[in-house]
């Protein structure tokens, strides 16, 4: 492997895996909001927000490097002429699908959310044969070699959201503890529905007109912010839930009510800043979560075009134990012997299903009706719809 290459793919497993474990850890700190509260920082649709911001910031790359080719005269891939307002379904799901993922992450443990969202596969593959047709108007299959992987990555996922039970905490918070990541994980599964949909609309209204990566993860970034701005301004209004309001630890420490006065607000952004302010290590962890997506993507969009999208989702899988091994080394979570068996399934089903390792003696035939729907997005230069679906937390 070149240096070149090498340099690719450490720098997509080291800014992919950034996006998680600085999620959160902002997710793990104690701040004091804007009624003198110490409270847990918990704002995923902020945190959505900047990473929206993240996103946007590879559109301001596209065009810079736009102007550059312009500049030496050299040649860069354009898009054929197209209307700017395609992309805002695509970015609706991405807000949707990532704000639900930053939720499902602040009630789960970091390694188990890495590792559901490898579920969507599952969703991927099924929509691809509900919705999408091949180029002579015949309907999308799968190969059999798919159907197993999704039939592995199933019992995988279910293993994986079973830990939280298998292996509680321990001691009188560990019921409700174990509820919370139940939540968390149905939450982040059903993200991967919405990131299979953002991915079934992609390449429906997309992919006809050849943009270029970059410029689909910086659209639908830019589409993300004006959206989510105005979904924040209607949650200010809106009184929170109550799995939203408890105090780290549990009840109101200085008696009566149970939950804090900022529970009136569904999310509270400003307080999100007022709480950033408050604590030095949350403004850094977001900072760093909104460098992090825009040099993954980057990352992500080399990667694919001068390597492959197989070597892609090797990262992906190399990035899930970075994640698990951080937490561990960091005491976020402790060893869970089901997690560890639920992730090799996960893997085998992940691999079988990409074609990283065949099944012998099963038949791979090569016609484009075989590919993955990955690969079908990947198919005539289409390879940003692949960075775009799997943008956001990543």
């Amino acid at each position: 492997m070149k240096t070149f290459h090498l340099i690719l793919a450490a720098g997509m497993l080291i800014t992919g895996s950034l996006n998680t474990i600085s999620t959160k850890a902002a997710d793990q700190q104690t701040t004091i909001n804007r009624y003198g509260e110490k409270v847990a920082f918990n704002h995923p649709f902020f945190q959505a927000l900047c990473m929206f911001i993240g996103e946007f910031l590879c559109l301001i790359v596209f065009y810079g490097s736009k102007l550059r080719s312009q500049a030496t005269g050299t040649k860069m891939e354009s898009a054929k002429p197209f209307n700017f307002m395609i992309f805002l379904l695509p970015a609706l799901c991405d807000m949707t699908g990532t704000s639900l993922m930053y939720v499902g992450l602040s009630l789960t443990d970091a390694s188990i959310f890495q590792m559901l969202r490898g579920s969507v596969v599952i969703f991927t593959g099924i929509g691809s044969v509900l919705f999408l047709k091949n180029k002579d108007g015949s309907r999308r299959t799968l190969g059999l070699h798919q159907w197993i992987g999704m039939a592995f990555v199933l019992v995988g996922a279910g293993t994986v959201g079973s830990a939280s039970y298998v292996c509680p905490s321990g001691g009188a918070s560990a019921a409700s503890d174990a509820s919370k990541a139940l939540l968390g994980n149905i939450l982040i599964i059903i993200a991967q529905v919405i990131v299979a949909v953002q991915m079934v609309v992609e390449e429906t209204f997309i992919s006809g007109y050849d943009v270029p990566a970059l410029q689909v993860v910086g659209l639908e970034g830019m589409f993300g912010i004006i959206s989510l701005t105005v979904v924040l301004s209607v949650m200010y209004f809106v009184p929170a839930p109550v799995a939203f309001c408890l105090y780290p630890g549990g009840p109101n420490p200085n008696g009566g009510a149970p939950y804090p006065a900022h529970c009136d607000r569904f999310e509270d952004a400003y307080d999100a800043v007022v709480q950033m302010g408050n604590n030095w290590i949350v403004s850094v962890m977001l900072v760093l979560n909104t460098f992090s997506i825009a040099f993954f993507n980057f990352f992500g969009v080399s990667v694919t075009k001068h390597m492959s999208a197989s070597t892609r989702m090797v990262l992906d899988s190399l990035r899930t134990m970075v994640i698990w091994f951080f937490s561990l080394g960091v005491g976020w979570e402790s060893f869970c012997w089901i997690q560890t068996i639920g992730f090799v399934v996960l893997l085998t089903g992940t691999i079988i299903y990409n074609k990283i390792v065949k099944i012998p003696f099963l038949p791979y035939p090569e016609e484009e009706e075989d590919m993955s729907p990955e690969e079908k997005l990947l198919n005539d230069d289409d390879e940003q719809l692949l960075i775009s679906g799997g943008a956001g937390v990543n």
